[in-house]
C-alpha cells in the first residue's frame, strides 16, 4: 500500500516530486531560452505555449529514458 502524507504537510517523496517537476519546468524554459538566443527565432506571444510544449517533451524524454513506477 502506497503511503501519503496528511492533508497540510509534505513528506519527503513529496517533496521529491516536486524537485522533478520544477526541473523538467526548468529545462523546458531553458530549451527555450536556448532557441530564442538563435539568431532570427522568435516565438512572440506563442513563448509561453512553446516552453509549455518543451516541458512535456523534457518529461517524456525523461520517462522514456528512465524506468518509472
Amino acid at each position: 500500500m502506497k503511503k501519503q502524507s496528511l492533508s497540510g504537510s509534505i513528506d519527503m517523496i513529496g517533496l521529491k516530486k516536486v524537485g522533478k517537476g520544477a526541473l523538467i519546468a526548468a529545462a523546458g524554459a531553458a530549451l527555450t531560452y536556448a532557441l530564442e538566443a538563435l539568431p532570427n527565432v522568435s516565438f512572440g506571444d506563442y513563448t509561453p505555449l512553446v516552453m509549455t510544449v518543451f516541458t512535456v517533451i523534457v518529461n517524456f524524454a525523461r520517462k522514456w529514458i528512465m524506468s518509472y513506477k
